[in-house]
């Protein structure tokens, strides 16, 4: 009788079965990934900071419509990814997808766009295409997110920052690539309970004008920011984490290099954004030439025994901004045109550090090369370079506007890979060991609670670039402009990701940072074998599914009368 009922109610038991192991299953977060990249893999400091979240974090997406086909595929793994992160959040991420664009009028749109720009989330124009056979049309999509935390907001710009160099393919592959450390970036600085301290240094003839605005707003957005008087102070304070000193111009004394060398001891970082020569654009306007001479910073052997050197010279590089030249006269005014203007490269990041991976080149002034040094224990990593095509103009440097007509000329720009910017990381020693006096080293221990170390006990960082203008912006008739952008091609290069980039990396964001280094191959299918092998290909998908139901069915009807024939 029980064996009668157990064949007899069988699909029921299955269904039950099915239905634990599928409750059991929900309880449990886990996906394999087969991809080589793992691209499908959370990094542990973002899962980590998920796990850790105490209280709900809301995220408006705004990938939602009639997308194109590279947007579509951005927000569907936007939306893969934001379940992951539901799921290793035990639930306190809540997310949803909705183009507020929607049932607009022109007018209200644009004064929407607008308010997402001065966020910083930068709208595309796309060309849709609703139905078959209805007309194209131009559309606004906004490529970012929202996100909302204990009253707070933070906008994400998915396509902000994203290395375009590789085709519209490759730029949202990119896109893809950089997803998990947007979101984790922006979660974690938005749950931040205690704010690492930036000092922006001043003392030697540094900016603290709207040529730094952007810098210092990100500064007081993000950190504890404070402004450090290097000339005003007996130590750089260790409350502050790291210390910025951009475009120096005035000689360093050997008194502000020993307070810059014992914090660096003492385990503090610090960014150099240094010009070497002094060449300006107003000087170059007004003769069409001039000389690019050595500012006398003084900084030669801090530099050298921290493990780099930054040369007297100036880089070229055919990826360069173009600026509009007059050509000719015409009716007595002026013709302009955009050519390119080799002093002004375009710098690639690294290959490897997560810092300057995946970004979109970097706009630089009047850059000087950086070598690294033998440094005991120091390890160096190169963050920005030029492209194949660069070029070195050494000292005393001309620069003229001559420069246009070699800009186009690979014979003329034959030197790769030039480094611009450099990290230095590991326990530095000092320049002043063995050099100070007994007075002073007892000043510093006693009065100033700062003891003279001859060597690191911690590690620290040290980032220097050659050329200041990266971390600058221009400045307009209406006002600052934004960080890497060149007025004349209307473009904002990844200047700003770039400084945001490192001052994570020196204030121990290095974790959620390194999410930055994933790699996601595109693997696109090739042309000429889709058109050569569409049939077969046709006839697998469509026909041979449908055999082998055929088969298969034929073969369980075949059992069925056997097994029932015999009883």
């Amino acid at each position: 009788m029980n064996k009668l009922l157990l064949s007899k109610f069988w699909w029921l038991y299955l269904l039950i079965l099915l239905a634990v192991l599928n409750f059991f299953a929900s309880l449990v977060n886990y996906r394999m990934d087969l991809t080589k990249e793992k691209r499908y893999t959370l990094s542990e400091p973002t899962r980590d900071l998920l796990r850790s979240l105490d209280s709900e974090v809301r995220v408006d997406v705004f990938l939602k419509g009639d997308l194109k086909s590279g947007i579509k595929k951005l927000a569907k793994s936007t939306e893969e990814l934001l379940n992951e992160f539901q799921g290793y959040s035990k639930g306190r991420i809540h997310f949803r997808f909705y183009d507020p664009l929607t049932d607009l009028d022109d007018s209200a749109k644009k004064e929407l766009v607008d308010s997402f720009t001065r966020m910083g989330i930068q709208a595309v124009t796309v060309v849709a295409q609703s139905k078959k056979g209805e007309e194209q049309s131009e559309r606004f999509v906004l490529p970012g997110a929202i996100i909302q935390y204990k009253g707070r907001i933070y906008p994400v710009d998915l396509l902000k920052g994203v290395n375009t160099g590789d085709g519209e393919n490759g730029t949202y592959n990119n896109a893809e690539a950089l997803l998990e450390y947007k979101f984790a970036n922006a979660i974690d600085k938005i749950t931040q309970k205690r704010l690492p301290a930036v000092g922006y240094v001043l003392g030697n003839g540094e900016p603290l004008d709207f040529s730094v605005y952007n810098l210092i707003n990100g500064l007081r957005k993000n950190y504890n920011f404070g402004i450090l008087r290097l000339d005003s102070v007996h130590v750089i304070p260790n409350v502050f984490n790291t210390i910025v000193i951009v475009k120096p111009t005035q000689t360093f004394t050997e008194n502000e290099k020993l307070k810059l060398d014992q914090y660096v001891m003492h385990g503090g970082n610090i960014i150099f954004m240094i010009d070497n020569l002094h060449a300006e654009m107003d000087s170059l306007r007004l003769d069409r030439e001039t000389i690019a001479y050595d500012r006398g910073l003084n900084l030669e052997d801090l530099f050298f025994k921290f493990g780099a050197r930054i040369n007297q010279n100036l880089v070229q590089d055919m990826q360069c901004a173009k600026l509009n030249f007059v050509v000719s006269m015409s009716g007595g005014k002026p013709q302009m045109q955009l050519l390119p203007w080799p002093y002004f490269p375009l710098l690639d990041g690294s290959l490897t550090h997560p810092i300057s991976k995946n970004l979109d080149p970097v706009y630089a002034k009047f850059t000087n090369s950086i070598d690294t040094v033998k440094a005991q224990g120091i390890s160096k990593n190169i963050l920005l370079r030029t492209t194949a095509n660069g070029r070195l103009i050494g000292t005393p440097a001309l620069v003229s506007f001559e420069s246009v007509k070699v800009a186009d000329d690979p014979k003329v720009f034959n030197q790769p890979d030039i480094p611009a910017a450099v990290l230095l990381e590991g326990k530095f020693h000092s320049l002043f060991a063995n050099r100070i006096s007994t007075a002073m080293a007892d000043s510093l221990a006693s009065i100033y609670k700062q003891p003279f170390l001859p060597a690191s006990e911690k590690e620290s960082s040290i980032i220097i670039c050659g050329s200041a203008e990266i971390f600058m912006n221009g400045v307009s008739s209406q006002g600052p402009e934004p960080m890497g952008y060149e007025k004349d091609l209307h473009y904002t290069f990844s200047n700003q990701d770039f400084a945001q980039n490192c001052l994570d990396y020196l204030t121990g964001h290095a974790g959620i940072l390194y999410a930055r280094s994933k790699d996601f191959t595109l693997r696109l299918l090739d042309p000429k074998k889709v058109e050569d092998q569409r049939n077969a290909w046709e006839f697998i998908n469509v026909v041979v599914p449908l055999l082998l139901v055929i088969l298969f069915g034929s073969f369980f009807q075949y059992f069925r009368k056997r097994r029932y024939a015999s009883i």
